[in-house]
């Protein structure tokens, strides 16, 4: 008879412990600037740069149905851990642990949902440690996240792709629940030739950097390489992009305002077009191997060089003088670069440059 209520008392304690959560039971503290609870999104941890610079899987698209306020899937991707005391060998009764249970929520915006997917918790010391670094205690990865962590105060950085913040949590004995407001949206990008047009040779990528200058007069590169029709996630804020068709001098730089909770579409236009460049001994003649270009712009500045039988740029719209050397003599012509008029530039060994 007393093992049967000992194994009855166990089992509800354990069942008491997986008992899921609803939305109503999850809040968000009250606090205070300063105090345990507060939220600090630009809190700089000492001594331990990766924290702030750790995104999750920011290849990985995010669900278009959290960026744009649409209905979460309830449920989370982070497996619960079943909680229960320990059984005390002096009573035979459940004793209490040392650990509490600790459950955290991520929100893009106030009134949006909660994240169930791409989201990575870190959980760090509150003090660092003998090198002077906060020691990390506990991760998880998918949507909300449980935790079980000793009393006291603690770190929390929750990253969704680029965007990132960091919050302190005040642990006590029973149950600890915050959400978390990262106050981040998506951007998405795309690229067309001036009237429309869409681009269909060449490649196109976007570089995405913080508006403002730092110390040294440069821009802080957020994210680099973002293909087109790419989401991005990153924190709400406004960012200067920089939109690279080809690997010459076809860009064009936009600002554009990323808004918590919402997905910002956004298209730029380029003026450009695609150029391969023959020396020939006559129009439509076969190319002349071993040449090297050099591409100037009217002032004489060189824009690119190449070498080879057909060299290919992409080049801004504008007009532009090339220059041949083949088996150390010069030949030149001007040419001009019209957009979306993708073509060949031919060189006539007739036209011999003086030199």
């Amino acid at each position: 008879m007393r093992v049967t209520r000992l194994i009855a008392c166990a089992l509800c304690a354990l069942g008491l412990a997986i008992q899921p959560l609803s939305a109503q039971d999850v809040v968000t503290p009250q606090a205070k600037p300063g105090e345990p609870g507060a939220s600090a999104p630009n809190a700089a941890l000492p001594d331990d740069p990766a924290l702030l610079n750790a995104p999750a899987a920011p290849d990985t698209p995010p669900p278009l149905g959290s960026l744009l306020g649409g209905n979460a899937v309830p449920g989370s991707s982070t497996p619960v851990v079943p909680y229960a005391p320990a059984i005390t060998p002096d009573t035979g009764m459940p004793g209490p642990s040392t650990l509490s249970p600790v459950y955290l929520v991520a929100r893009l915006a106030e009134d949006g949902p909660s994240l169930t997917d791409g989201v990575r918790w870190r959980v760090y010391a509150n003090t660092p440690n003998d090198q002077g670094k906060l020691e990390l205690v506990a991760t998880a990865q998918g949507g909300d996240a449980d935790f079980r962590l000793a009393p006291g105060d603690y770190f929390v950085h929750t990253a969704y792709g680029y965007a990132g913040r960091t919050s302190r949590i005040a642990v006590r004995n029973g149950l600890t629940s915050q959400t978390v407001m990262l106050n981040a949206g998506g951007i998405k990008l795309d690229a067309q030739f001036s009237g429309q047009q869409p681009i269909q040779t060449g490649r196109v990528v976007f570089d995405i950097y913080e508006r403002d200058f730092d110390s040294r007069g440069e821009r802080k590169l957020v994210a680099g390489n973002v293909k087109p029709g790419a989401i991005v996630r990153l924190n709400a804020d406004t960012y200067h992009v920089v939109s690279r068709y080809g690997a010459v001098n076809a860009t064009v730089r936009a600002d554009i305002r990323v808004e918590p909770g919402k997905l910002t579409e956004a298209t730029v236009y380029h003026n450009a077009a695609r150029v391969t460049l023959k020396l020939v001994n006559q129009s439509g003649g076969e190319a002349i191997a071993n040449t090297k270009w050099s591409v100037l712009t009217p002032g004489g500045d060189v824009v690119v060089e190449g070498t080879g039988a057909f060299p290919a740029f992409i080049l801004a719209a504008g007009e532009y003088q090339v220059i041949a050397r083949n088996e150390d003599k010069l030949y030149s012509r001007e040419f001009e670069v019209n957009t979306a008029n993708h073509g060949e530039v031919e060189v006539l060994t007739s036209s011999l440059l003086k030199q």
